[in-house]
């Protein structure tokens, strides 16, 4: 199988190239190149992971970029809020969400949990 660790910068662009390969000619499921082929996926997931980790936007910056993608207004955080004001001291981060209003912009506006639920 001839597969090292990926340690540099080099190492990792010689594993990209390797892993090419099969993206025009996949291999065939339980052949030795597929199973090289999912170990150097690994392999180079975990070298991206580890030093080019992209961190999830905090609730704020991901729902005014939602916002922003979908049209919506201050107006319509308030209408699902409820309340102008707990719109504005959100945007404005002097008030996190509460489990209620995680759940409907998760359920209404199709928010992931997990960036909600994030420390903000």
């Amino acid at each position: 199988m001839d597969i090292r660790p990926i340690r540099t910068e080099a190492d990792y662009e010689a594993a990209i190239a390797d892993i090419e390969q099969y993206f025009d000619n996949e291999p065939e499921t339980g052949s030795p190149e597929a199973d090289r082929f999912d170990v150097l996926a690994d392999l180079i997931s975990a070298y991206e992971r580890k030093h080019w980790a992209i961190e999830a936007p905090d609730p704020v910056a991901a729902i005014r970029e939602i916002m922003a993608m979908k049209k919506l207004r201050q107006g319509d955080l308030a209408e699902l809020f409820g309340s102008k004001s707990r719109a504005s001291e959100f945007l404005n981060r002097r008030r996190g969400l509460t489990m209620d209003q995680a759940r409907l912009l998760n359920e209404r506006w199709n928010v992931p949990a997990e960036i909600l639920l994030a420390a903000g």
